[in-house]
């Protein structure tokens, strides 16, 4: 039996309306020559009408029309096949959107016939919970008074629900036919706490479904079992897997439908957290190596000066995630925790008469999953988690000692349905309260507040950062590894400026006191992370960082909040982004400190880019960000992407080399300086696997030592710079040599010979850029650009060639020895 592909790399894109299939089948070319080896696409079923991302798909069984239907999917899967691309897909198991009911089949049926509905098993409702009615919230304050009868439907301005047979008679107000229904329009508040479907997270429009049972799972994987039996899709991403009833069990499933397909999961694995091995999968999307990379690019010595700086803010990230997370909980998520006191209940007091109020039930519930410090436990893999979790909600509150000792049993059986409620609650409230609450409240440094991230883990060492690439490559080889995704909340290039900052200590304070004396806003912490956010995605435009702002406001909810804006702050708040563009004083302030950290930044960014493609893990790139990519939180991160430039200048790079090293690109705004490290990196890995076989931590000694990440995969060799600013301070790298197996080599980036010897002198290895990626002289000639009819095609990240040059069989054969 053939083993399942493995890509080498891949390269996402965001499949919708305004670049649908069929353009994304016209960048396949541009993909291959750039050298991933997959195409990683967004969800593309057929989603709401007009979705941007896909992720509220309302029909399983055909691919989204407005992204170019059945067929042009086919036509791109094709089209990347024959040009030596595997596919790779988002899929979304655990929810399905419902803002246009007309549109999800699934949907209009409950609506109308509720529990009588044929596939009512595919909706996880409480149906007891709404007296027998499912509660649809989203009337205003108008009520039913907004609510029109049109047609024998319901009909909220444009949107139209179904009406059960025989409800409707002549002479009938739209709130007689109402009462008739098997659902309830509730006002859109009361949902925080009366909704009796289970959604993807606080969202009312997406309403998750019951994959877990046999008939939901084959309706809704039918087409992607078609896929595979088709030969179109070589791999899938699972999204929100800790929404499901069983992860495990759904993971299997899958696997016997794909027959055992490369599979990775959007799982956020918290500071030492381990994915379930039990899980048939071949990793995470990487956000675990994201975190990894961020920090070994930070000055630790910035620590001290920042954290004084951000005074304004809590102290204890722990505190603050507990009373975030609690806050959720007792706020838009209190319908999840309602649900699940429900499923305890009744719980006997001390004296064994009188049940416990239902009240302190719901008290304790809404501790305990805000005392979690992962996303989800696994019962009964993950105990230890639930364990502590119980520990620390009664450690903070002896008052709800009892409860919670008499619930506990409850919620540590595997087979208990509190239980696997808690399980399926606890990640969302997670989610929640840190990712989209405590990430907008801390501004140490907001580099550090990404997803799966901890911003109180300030730095990495580089002996640390080795131990965690060894570590991926034993356990998880082919897990993804990302810098730059859909759901980043500052793009790889943004945060690497911003990383600059610990660099300038005092002074990067010293300028922040200035702007925040020259556009005062009366909300410290936001205000140094709008700063922040202006400096690092320099020169974002008005409109974008205006948007930004808004989000960031709201999301944090100190000050302002999406529910009840405060227009006087947050017109503040927008005077301090147009303080940017139009008051002189804070545009010098920032021209000034542009001056300052554009160096560094880019080498950062050129840094940890070379650094996650040639690391262990099959690394992304999403789409774009081959250039220089500032951007924001979504939607601001799923801008259109000019592949029209990209091809120009990448046909630059590969063209001929008669004009030696001063054809190389400068470090510049342009970008064509990170399309050079992406494209010969992608390529590197995809036409010579057996480059990348092992790990190897290099020693580096010399005045500036502690500025160089180097490694040795087997052959090829990465050398990044890492903390530029403070490399200056030394005097640049002076006798610094990075010590490798002596072998004569050729950076390909620079087409640079480098003759074996007793070190690698970085002083005249980076004398063009701030990384180099080193091959030995016999394997990789310095102009091969990698568009070869090799390189078309399919290869595997674990398959080597049948015959290896000599001088690189060497190389193996000592690393052999070090492994």
């Amino acid at each position: 039996m053939t083993a399942p592909r493995v890509p080498a790399s891949t390269y996402r894109l965001q499949v919708t309306a305004d670049f649908d299939l069929a353009a994304a089948a016209g960048v396949v070319d541009y993909v291959r020559d750039l050298g991933a080896d997959w195409l990683y696409l967004s969800p593309v079923l057929q989603a709401e009408p007009g979705s941007q991302h896909g992720y509220d798909v309302v029909d399983h069984t055909r691919v989204d029309d407005e992204r170019g239907g059945d067929e042009a999917f086919r036509a791109l899967a094709e089209a990347a096949h024959a040009a030596g691309l595997g596919v790779l897909v988002d899929v979304v198991p655990n929810h399905v959107g419902v803002a246009t009911p007309a549109a999800n089949p699934w949907w209009w049926s409950l609506l109308e016939h509720g529990q009588g509905s044929p596939v009512a098993w595919a909706f996880d409702v409480d149906w007891d919970a709404g007296d027998g009615k499912l509660r649809v919230p989203v009337l205003d304050d108008r009520l039913l008074g907004g609510v029109e009868l049109r047609d024998g439907l319901l009909c909220l301005g444009e949107t139209a629900y179904p009406t059960a047979p025989g409800t409707v008679h002549e002479g009938d107000t739209a709130e007689d036919v109402h009462a008739r229904q098997h659902y309830e329009f509730v006002h859109w508040k009361r949902a925080d706490h009366e909704l009796n479907y289970r959604r993807f997270f606080a969202v009312n429009t997406l309403a998750a479904i019951r994959v877990e049972e046999p008939e939901v799972f084959t309706a809704s994987h039918d087409t992607i079992g078609t896929w595979f039996r088709d030969d179109l899709v070589d791999g899938l991403r699972i999204d929100h897997p800790d929404g499901l009833y069983d992860p495990a069990g759904y993971l299997q499933d899958l696997a016997e439908l794909t027959g055992g397909a490369y599979t990775l999961v959007e799982k956020i694995l918290e500071p030492g957290e381990a994915l379930p091995t039990s899980w048939p999968v071949d990793g995470t999307t990487g956000y675990d190596a994201l975190g990894v990379l961020d920090r070994v690019f930070v000055d630790p010595a910035g620590e001290e000066p920042l954290t004084a700086a951000s005074g304004a803010e809590p102290d204890d990230w722990q505190q603050l995630t507990h009373d975030t997370r609690r806050g959720i909980a007792d706020g838009i998520l209190g319908s999840e925790v309602e649900r699940l006191a429900r499923l305890l209940g009744p719980v006997t007091g001390s004296a064994a008469t009188e049940p416990v109020p239902h009240e302190r039930i719901v008290d304790a519930v809404a501790e305990i999953v805000a005392s979690f410090d992962v996303y989800r436990t696994y019962l009964p893999e993950g105990a230890h988690h639930l364990i502590d979790a119980l520990e620390r909600a009664a450690e903070a509150r002896p008052d709800l000692d009892d409860v919670i000792d008499r619930i506990a049993p409850a919620l540590v059986d595997p087979s208990n349905a509190a239980a696997i409620r808690l399980q399926q609650t606890s990640g969302m409230v997670m989610a929640k309260g840190v990712e989209d609450t405590a990430f907008y409240r801390t501004s140490r440094l907001t580099s550090l507040s990404e997803v799966g991230g901890d911003p109180s883990v300030f730095s990495l060492s580089v002996a640390d950062f080795h131990q965690a690439q060894r570590d991926r490559l034993g356990s998880w080889p082919h897990t993804m590894t990302t810098l730059t995704t859909h759901d980043t909340k500052r793009s790889e290039d943004t945060r690497a400026r911003i990383a600059v900052l610990a660099e300038l200590g005092h002074e990067w304070t010293t300028a922040l006191e200035r702007l925040q004396s020259l556009a005062p806003l009366d909300d410290a912490v936001l205000a140094d992370l709008l700063w922040q956010a202006i400096v690092g995605a320099r020169p974002a435009s008005r409109e974008r960082l205006h948007a930004y702002a808004e989000k960031a406001s709201r999301e944090a909810g100190d000050s302002t909040t999406w529910t009840a804006p405060d227009d006087d702050f947050e017109r503040r708040m927008h005077a301090l982004v147009d303080a940017a563009f139009d008051d002189p004083a804070v545009v010098a302030v920032l021209d000034a400190l542009d001056e300052r950290i554009d160096a560094a930044g880019w080498s950062n960014g050129l840094g940890q880019k070379l650094v996650q493609l040639t690391a262990p893990g099959v690394p992304d790139v999403y789409q774009g960000t081959e250039f220089w990519d500032r951007s924001l939180v979504d939607p601001d991160n799923r801008r259109p992407v000019d592949y029209a430039e990209r091809r120009h200048v990448l046909a630059g790079l590969d063209g001929p080399d008669d004009d030696g090293p001063e054809r190389l690109p400068r470090i510049g705004l342009d970008g064509a300086a990170k399309l050079l490290v992406t494209s010969r990196a992608l390529r590197a890995r995809r036409d010579h696997p057996e480059l990348f076989t092992r790990y190897l931590a290099l020693e580096a000694t010399g005045s500036a030592a502690d500025h160089v990440i180097a490694f040795d995969r087997g052959g090829a060799v990465t050398i990044a710079t890492r903390l530029p600013i403070g490399l200056g301070r030394v005097g640049g790298w002076g006798d610094t040599l990075v010590h490798a197996v002596p072998l004569d080599r050729v950076d390909l980036l620079t087409g640079r010979s480098v003759p074996a010897g007793q070190g690698i002198a970085l002083a005249e290895l980076l004398t063009d850029y701030p990384v180099a990626l080193l091959v030995p002289a016999d394997v990789v000639e310095p102009t091969d650009h990698g568009t070869s009819a090799d390189a078309a095609a399919p290869s595997s990240s674990d398959e080597a060639p049948t015959t290896v040059e000599p001088d690189a069989q060497a190389e193996i054969d000592i690393l052999e020895g070090h492994a």
